[in-house]
């Protein structure tokens, strides 16, 4: 027929024709593909533990209908004639979009590593999920800004003097905002080196607390005597801090005294007394029991012993049981304790 003989851009209505029925036909495949993989996969993933085929299905949910669109006129080109100019600019673009596809296969796999690890952290430590969500930004940010870089060299611009006033750039914002930088890298490293998580109870100097918020750029302490103390992550980090919930036992030492008129065989049984006590106590392990010193006005003793736990609220009941029992059994044997006292001695002028 005379129509499809009729020539426009180059090509006849016919190579036209048959370029459209190719770029139908091929996105019908590609579609197809897409689907059954999707559902094949899907079914796998609900079979197995491993992740990869979870993976893999987020992937190919991810790719795009206006991308298949395109490797399917980039395919139906073949059956045509194109211009030089006309198609070097079509091979570029079908570049960049392909670029482009992968930026979102990229996308979608760090999205889906972030659901998995964001998941497992929300129930043991909110702020850590935080954390991750905001690397889990900044890795998609610099994922694009390279996509963008790679499609802008594809058509033919030059990059370097770009990349080369983003990286002044990037040292200007990086020294005006250097505090805040800090902060968040030292979030991160609290977030994968873990020196503390939530409810640990830490002391920061002179300061003492139960962590309650690990933020970006601040975490949040609980004090004992109620008020909210708020340390810089970074600044925190510098500080020589004190986990008292990662301790496995509690090293006690305490002493006490007895007045000097005490006996030497009295001062012999005090010892057997305090170490028979600690080592009668549940959730203790005595170490030892010394006469230490002649004091002021006493005859002092020092004791240690570890609490087998790292509660304090366990330690005060060891100890103040092993008070009780101390006095009780003093009393018994007639063993006075010592409180400062002084004797004054006055010589008569007669004598």
């Amino acid at each position: 027929m005379e129509l499809f003989s009729k020539v426009y851009l180059g090509n006849t209505v016919q190579a036209w024709l048959i370029a459209i029925g190719i770029l139908i036909v091929v996105f019908i495949i590609l579609k197809s593909v897409q689907r059954v993989a999707t559902r094949w996969l899907s079914r796998l993933a609900a079979a197995t533990d491993h992740g990869i085929d979870d993976l893999l299905v987020e992937m190919l949910k991810s790719t795009k209908v206006f991308i298949l669109l395109v490797a399917s006129a980039y395919t139906a080109t073949y059956s045509i004639t194109l211009k030089h100019t006309i198609a070097v600019l079509w091979e570029k673009a079908f570049i960049v979009t392909l670029i482009l596809q992968g930026g979102f296969w990229a996308s979608a796999g760090i999205s889906f590593w972030l659901g998995q690890h964001v998941e497992k952290r929300m129930g043991e430590d909110a702020a850590a999920a935080t954390t991750i969500t905001f690397l889990g930004f900044v890795v998609r940010f610099i994922l694009w800004a390279i996509a963008l870089l790679l499609m802008l060299g594809n058509l033919g611009v030059n990059i370097t003097g770009l990349v080369a006033g983003l990286g002044i750039g990037g040292v200007a914002v990086a020294l005006a905002v250097q505090n805040i930088l800090g902060d968040l890298l030292a979030s991160l490293s609290i977030v994968l080196d873990k020196p503390f998580v939530i409810g640990d109870f830490i002391v920061v100097d002179s300061f003492a607390g139960t962590i309650e918020h690990i933020g970006l750029k601040t975490t949040r302490v609980r004090s004992l005597s109620g008020e909210q103390l708020i340390f810089a992550n970074n600044d925190l980090l510098k500080s020589r801090v004190r986990n008292y919930k990662r301790m496995s036992e509690r090293r006690v030492l305490f002493s006490f005294g007895v007045v000097y008129r005490t006996s030497l065989d009295k001062l012999k049984v005090i010892k057997e007394i305090v170490t028979d006590i600690i080592r009668k106590q549940d959730n203790a392990r005595f170490d030892r029991a010394h006469f230490k010193e002649y004091g002021d006005s006493s005859l002092n003793f020092e004791v240690v012993y570890y609490v087998t736990g790292p509660d304090y609220n366990l330690y005060m009941d060891v100890q103040e049981r092993i008070n009780r029992e101390i006095f009780q059994r003093f009393e018994e044997e007639g063993i006075e304790f010592a409180y400062p006292t002084q004797t004054l001695y006055i010589q008569s002028e007669n004598e």
